[in-house]
């Protein structure tokens, strides 16, 4: 069922729960009051039927249905239409989950619709039936209410997101450790609750502005004036940690820049030691080679070989094949190459 809560205040006090928005409509027009219908993922039916009573523009009914806003401020004639992003931190994933939240304010009525299980409207209306002199505000008190609960709810995410970023700070530095992906996703949950958050400040500085216009009540005005205080601090907090993030982008990709080139010097001289070696044995093989060459000549025992009847034959091979090693290993020498 869409309807989650629905009441009729007077005073600031609950006076009516009626099962039906009709029923809800009946009653304001007998009694008067203050009619505060909270749903969940509404039909079109149910949108067009709060729409087509209270007078809601049609544009705003499109955006309802369509879901999926940017967080903005819009009035139509004396209804004000807000689009506000809630938002909680999934420490496992290090992701933030965005939920949506559309308020409708008129002069005699609040409409809630909520996209996702956040923020939590039940505590909010608990906490104004708690507090009487508040809710006798009227609508402006529950607006005022939701946005506290909104803004307080960015804490927690707040706190998760700076934890993940003091790890990543601390792995920068650390061996066999590339925190490059890492810093890009949170870099892009980042600006995400950026966008979700930055409208907020813009948001309630225009409340205050129209406030007097209005007639909304001064402590009011002060208690809207605390949550723009919040929003600002969460705006300026969240544009630190962007700062952050991209300064450690930049170091660890300095940082993997470097150890890659650590990595290709080690190579070459890697490489550079293997080419001498190679060099080295190539040399020496070339030397044994020559010897090798001239015995095999005269091991041939051909009858026709002059040199082997000759008395110097043998001491003239051996000079051979020692003045050839040692020329060849004069020029490896001087090469570089022994």
């Amino acid at each position: 069922m869409a309807i989650i809560d629905n009441a009729i205040y007077v005073d600031g006090v609950r006076t009516e729960n009626p099962d039906t928005l009709s029923e809800t409509f009946e009653l304001l027009h007998a009694r008067g009051g203050m009619g505060w219908i909270g749903l969940y993922r509404p039909s079109e039916e149910e949108i067009r039927a709060v729409a087509e009573e209270f007078g809601i523009h049609e544009l705003v009914v499109e955006d309802a249905l369509s879901g999926h806003q940017r967080s903005k401020l819009e009035r139509y004639g004396d209804v004000l239409f807000l689009v506000l992003r809630s938002a909680r931190y999934l420490d496992a994933t290090e992701e933030v989950e965005f939920g949506e939240i559309h308020v409708l304010v008129g002069p005699d009525f609040v409409v809630t619709i909520r996209h996702a299980e956040s923020p939590d409207l039940g505590r909010v209306r608990r906490r104004l039936e708690a507090d009487r002199p508040l809710l006798q505000q009227g609508p402006e008190a529950v607006l005022y209410a939701i946005l506290d609960e909104v803004v307080d709810e960015y804490a927690p995410v707040l706190a998760g997101l700076e934890n993940d970023i003091d790890e990543i700070e601390g792995q920068l530095f650390e061996e066999g450790v590339d925190a490059t992906q890492r810093i890009y996703e949170l870099g892009r949950e980042v600006i995400d609750f950026q966008r979700a958050t930055q409208p907020l400040s813009g948001m309630l500085d225009a409340l205050l502005r129209g406030s007097d216009k209005y007639g909304v009540d001064e402590e009011l005005q002060r208690y809207l004036r605390d949550v723009l205080d919040h929003a600002l601090r969460i705006a300026e907090r969240v544009t630190t940690f962007r700062t952050v993030l991209d300064n450690a982008l930049t170091v660890e990709s300095t940082i993997v820049a470097r150890r890659q080139n650590e990595e290709m010097r080690r190579m070459t001289e890697l490489s550079v030691r293997q080419n001498d070696e190679v060099k080295r044995i190539s040399g020496w093989a070339a030397i044994l080679f020559t010897p090798t060459l001239v015995g095999t000549v005269y091991g041939m025992n051909f009858d026709h070989m002059p040199e082997l009847h000759w008395v110097l034959g043998y001491p003239m091979a051996i000079a051979l094949m020692l003045g050839m090693g040692f020329a060849l290993y004069l020029v490896f020498k001087r090469r570089g190459w022994l």
